[in-house]
């Protein structure tokens, strides 16, 4: 299915299929996806941190070092397996700061490893809007989190090269971006590693492509593609039909 332009809609419709879109992710990622010892959560609080997708790792114990030492079963090696996104930037080394004065565990004390966002259109309506939610991506990896970042919205006033480009900028701080968002193609998917170097993995799309599969890293050199496409899908699915018909061209008479 290829993806719409919820442009067409209201951010309460988004918010609808958002939320079961987020549903569907979660149990893509329990159900076997997810190497043995992790699990995804949706619509966790991690301290100032709301998002839409943790992913978590059982073992109790508080971590000593800041990015947990994980076992190498379970995910693809990008060695073996590099993630077949079109895009890849790495910045410099030091984009990234590594911190350790930021809470990264869940509040049983599982381990934070990554998170999913996908962008509403409240995290573009205002300028503060969007600096907090790139202050949130970038304290998120300068704690050694990993993070996709799904946003099916074009850029707007307040982020000209997308949010996408915005965390790059705040990440390169302000030295030369050497970024431009396709202007044909204005919707960003990106992952981001969190390491020194950083490195993210970015795809763009337009209104009426299919959706990739995205990498979500579990460690920095071990990822698992997120299958957004089936997810979107089935969210999809169930929308009301005069919404569908709206985002599909066919809006009832008066719409």
């Amino acid at each position: 299915m290829p993806v719409h332009d919820w442009t067409l809609v209201g951010a309460g419709v988004f918010h609808a299929f958002h939320t079961a879109w987020i549903g569907y992710i979660q149990s893509a990622l329990n159900e076997g996806l997810l190497p043995k010892g992790y699990y995804a959560l949706a619509e966790q609080h991690m301290g100032h941190f709301i998002t839409d997708i943790l992913t978590l790792h059982t073992d109790p114990e508080p971590a000593r070092e800041l990015t947990p030492v994980l076992s190498d079963t379970g995910g693809t090696a990008v060695a073996e397996a590099p993630p077949r996104t079109r895009h890849k930037l790495t910045l410099p080394a030091e984009a990234v700061e590594l911190r350790r004065s930021l809470a990264i565990r869940h509040v049983s004390n599982h381990k934070l490893i990554a998170l999913i966002e996908i962008v509403s259109p409240a995290n573009k309506d205002r300028a503060e809007h969007v600096e907090a939610f790139i202050d949130k991506a970038a304290a998120a990896l300068g704690a050694g989190i990993h993070l996709l970042l799904i946003d099916l919205f074009p850029p707007g006033p307040h982020d000209p090269d997308g949010l996408h480009g915005e965390l790059l900028r705040k990440l390169r701080r302000d030295q030369e971006l050497l970024y431009e968002l396709p202007a044909s193609e204005p919707l960003t998917l990106a992952s981001y590693v969190a390491q020194r170097p950083a490195e993210v993995y970015f795809e763009h799309r337009a209104v009426g492509d299919p959706l990739p599969a995205m990498p979500l890293f579990l460690k920095c050199d071990r990822y698992i593609n997120v299958p957004l496409a089936a997810t979107y899908d089935s969210a999809y699915r169930g929308m009301p039909g005069f919404w569908r018909d709206v985002l599909e061209g066919r809006a009832p008479a008066g719409y």
